[in-house]
């Protein structure tokens, strides 16, 4: 049988700190009523006393929801915080608890405990009590505090393991012990998230908000500001500071709009106070809980997941408009971890702006989405912290592996696994193989990655004037009175833009196969942009001709498109080029080192 930790139960109720306490849980019930998540009431008894007033923190309902925590079972009480209601009354939220016997281990209630009154302990059935021994007077302690670390004597009152707050009003609390119901607290936490200012206008008015993360030991939370926070504590707050936060508002969060792992949220107000904390090092940088990569093929779309990798390759910049005609600026790169498998991510806005691939830096990011485009892909949306080499084991532990023996694989991309999408560029093939393994003839198209070299350019019909609108590629027709009409947009414009679509015939030492390539990619294969080719075909065609006979012979690497197409009731595979890229001759050396053990053993 257990041996219960006696006298615990006295020494929690006058909110003194009790480490690793064993107690058995007597009762426990859910709290019906309120709008917010559900709260468990527990009974734990210590073989001498009982006592009613713990409460699970809502992080733990899943722990009395499937019969985890059952009357009669065996506990260690790892973590809690003692809070002080306004009627006096005080009240255990456990933090962190741990079943050492469940209640089937157990045969029924362990001794004779009564509930405990303050100042009345139970005294032993024994012999005439004897003249207590002299000894210190007890400790000062705060109450709210966080008890965790080494056992100590349960008859002192251990010093308080966290500091004052600046002004000393209030105790600093644990994150995870947060609710509505709160009145007087303080929290020290670090920002591991800042979003920008963000604006709206409505019937009811214009204002403005920006929102951060927060965290600490025990959990993290999400923080919005509107308009004269914004002014106050924008400026204020920097992302991997620490800070004294207090006499905010907590309500329930709001699980649209944020990934972050708590059932509340905080939103500052004209009395928030938010102070530099010089003592910061015992604050956690970030809580991620990371998924392999190799797992994602089993998560949901549109699931929200924190993921880091090697960032093995990475793509340019691009702009594109949205549907609310606004420009975004968008960047992919490829992650791999140590399962083998990479997985492509989408960079938006700033993020993607300011990210620099070079040297292969490990990648975190907290709160990804994951979609199901093209097999398995990830989004890193605004509400998203991206981190780049951070400072914990997990990055330590795969930069080694990476450094070791992950540099020499390919990897298998999850983008492409399924036959869609063509977010990665690691299906590397042959031309021979594209045509030996059939590739294109299925339902779907599929997407390949291959070294080739440009044998014949076909410049005849490779431009076309195309509508001037930003949205719009359409060819136009010349109306011949300086006018150029376009029919999808039915409008007529006084100028156009020229396109490009070229033809070309690519070879590597086993085939040969004819591609189409559009704008991007028949600009990067010859060197110059449409508009200078169009105004060069005009003007100049024997300059004209040069670029198209520079470019032959030229090697690229060439991430393509392959679908089975009929017309004419003919049917041929169509290839198109979805990306041209210069070849990294490294890169290439050493696959084709692996390429070759691979042959030799076999």
């Amino acid at each position: 049988m257990a041996q219960l930790t006696e006298g615990a139960i006295e020494t929690l109720s006058n909110g003194s700190g009790v480490n690793d306490a064993v107690l058995q849980l007597v009762n426990i019930r859910k709290i019906e009523g309120g709008s917010g998540p559900a709260r468990f009431r527990v009974m734990m008894s210590d073989g001498l006393h009982t006592l009613s007033s713990f409460m699970l923190s809502t992080q733990l309902n899943c722990m009395a929801e499937d019969n985890r925590l059952a009357p009669n079972c065996i506990c260690i009480l790892k973590r809690h915080v003692t809070n002080n209601l306004k009627d006096g009354r005080r009240v255990v939220i456990i933090l962190e608890i741990e079943v050492i016997k469940s209640a089937e281990e157990v045969d029924g209630k362990i001794g004779d405990p009564t509930p405990y009154t303050e100042g009345t302990a139970k005294a032993p059935q024994s012999a005439p009590k004897p003249e207590p021994e002299p000894r210190l007077p007890l400790q000062q302690q705060h109450r709210n505090e966080v008890n965790r670390g080494s056992n100590r004597d349960f008859g002192k009152k251990a010093p308080s393991a966290v500091p004052s707050t600046p002004g000393g009003s209030s105790k600093i609390v644990p994150i995870a012990s947060l609710n509505p119901y709160q009145s007087k607290w303080t929290i020290r936490a670090r920002v591991t998230n800042k979003g920008s200012i963000r604006t709206w206008s409505n019937s009811r008015g214009d204002g403005k908000l920006f929102s951060m993360e927060l965290v600490d030991e025990s959990g993290e939370i999400r923080v919005t500001g509107f308009n004269q926070e914004v002014d106050k504590f924008y400026g204020l707050v920097e992302v991997g500071k620490v800070y004294y936060i207090s006499k905010a508002s907590l309500k329930i969060a709001n699980k649209q709009y944020t990934s972050v792992k708590n059932d509340y949220e905080m939103t500052l107000n004209g009395e928030s106070s938010v102070i530099p904390c010089d003592d910061s090092c015992d604050v956690p940088m970030v809580q991620c809980e990371f998924v392999p990569i190799s797992d994602l093929e089993s998560r949901d779309k549109d699931a929200i997941i924190d993921v880091i990798g090697v960032c093995k390759s990475v793509d340019e910049v691009t702009r594109l408009t949205t549907k609310s005609n606004k420009e975004v600026s968008k960047r992919t790169l490829n992650l791999m971890d140590m399962s083998g498998k990479l997985v492509t991510v989408t960079l938006w806005g700033e993020e993607a702006e300011k990210f620099d691939g070079s040297g292969q830096p490990i990648v975190a990011i907290k709160g990804a989405k994951v979609s199901d485009y093209g097999g398995r892909s990830l989004s890193a949306s605004f509400s998203s912290t991206l981190m780049i080499n951070p400072d914990i084991p997990e990055a330590y532990k795969l930069r080694g592996w990476y450094d070791k023996e992950g540099h020499a694989m390919d990897g298998q991309s999850l983008t492409e696994m399924k036959g869609g999408g063509g977010g990665g560029n690691t299906n590397w093939k042959t031309l021979s193989d594209v045509k030996n393994e059939h590739l294109g003839h299925g339902d779907k198209a599929d997407y390949y990655t291959c070294i080739a070299t440009i044998v014949y350019l076909r410049k005849e019909n490779c431009l076309y004037q195309a509508c001037p609108s930003q949205e719009c590629n359409k060819k136009v027709l010349d109306q011949q009175n300086g006018m150029f009409r376009c029919e999808k947009c039915d409008k007529e414009f006084p100028n156009f833009k020229y396109r490009l679509i070229l033809s070309a015939n690519i070879a590597d030492y086993g085939d040969n196969q004819w591609v189409t390539c559009f704008q991007e990619s028949a600009e990067a294969i010859l060197g110059q942009n449409a508009a200078y080719l169009g105004q060069l075909k005009e003007s100049n065609e024997t300059a004209f001709d040069e670029i198209f006979q520079q470019a032959n012979f030229n090697t690229f690497v060439f991430r393509s498109r392959v679908k089975l197409e009929t017309y004419n009731d003919e049917s041929r595979i169509k290839a198109t080029v979805m990306d041209v890229k210069p070849v990294d001759h490294k890169d290439y050396c050493k696959r084709l080192i692996i390429n070759i053990r691979k042959l030799a053993a076999q």
